[in-house]
């Protein structure tokens, strides 16, 4: 079993049994992942070094327009699609084993977690892990202090409210405020 296997695994949200192949190739690539954000958080980088160490990070090249001041956390990496425009400030965790895709001219704040893995309810099996994907959409602010959960999908031009804790999907153009996060207006009202 390589990457290769366990993103095609974890992009298809296949569970992840504690005790498989996947389970093994997913902690070799934390390992990978630790080393980056290390080397990240651990000395002042100018901003192109930054977007090459996400870069390695990712496995896929991130657009020069792209900005993040660390520290970041990231436990896997390779799961992570960044548009162009966008700006994730620091503190930020970002748990993308079932996917994140990060939308053109987002706004991450200060130490928001994103999260797309579950573990399994029965206490027999809590270690297996379930991928669900996040997707932010294009011009998303997302406030300090948020978490996204496994599964959700925030709209275009939506806005999340600092601390919120997004549970379910965001409609397009809507602000969402709380935990778990509702919606309280639109953004053109």
């Amino acid at each position: 079993m390589e990457l290769n296997d366990l993103l095609e695994a974890l992009n298809t949200g296949q569970t992840i049994l504690s005790d498989s192949p996947l389970h093994e190739v997913m902690h070799r690539s934390s390992q990978e992942a630790l080393r980056i954000t290390a080397e990240l958080n651990g000395a002042y980088h100018e901003p192109a070094e930054v977007r090459d160490l996400l870069a390695s990070l990712t496995g896929r090249p991130v657009d020069e327009t792209v900005t993040m001041f660390p520290p970041f956390h990231a436990d896997f990496g390779k799961n992570t699609r960044l548009g162009k425009r966008i700006f994730i400030n620091s503190g930020c965790s970002f748990q993308d084993q079932g996917g994140i895709i990060i939308g053109d001219d987002s706004l991450i704040g200060h130490n928001t977690v994103i999260a797309t893995l579950n573990h399994d309810i029965s206490p027999d099996r809590r270690a297996d892990m379930h991928p669900a994907p996040v997707a932010i959409g294009r011009n998303v602010w997302i406030g300090s202090n948020v978490t996204v959960l496994p599964g959700v999908t925030i709209g275009d031009d939506s806005v999340v409210a600092a601390a919120s804790v997004v549970t379910k999907d965001v409609p397009k153009g809507s602000i969402v405020v709380g935990s778990p996060a509702r919606v309280v207006r639109s953004v053109t009202d």
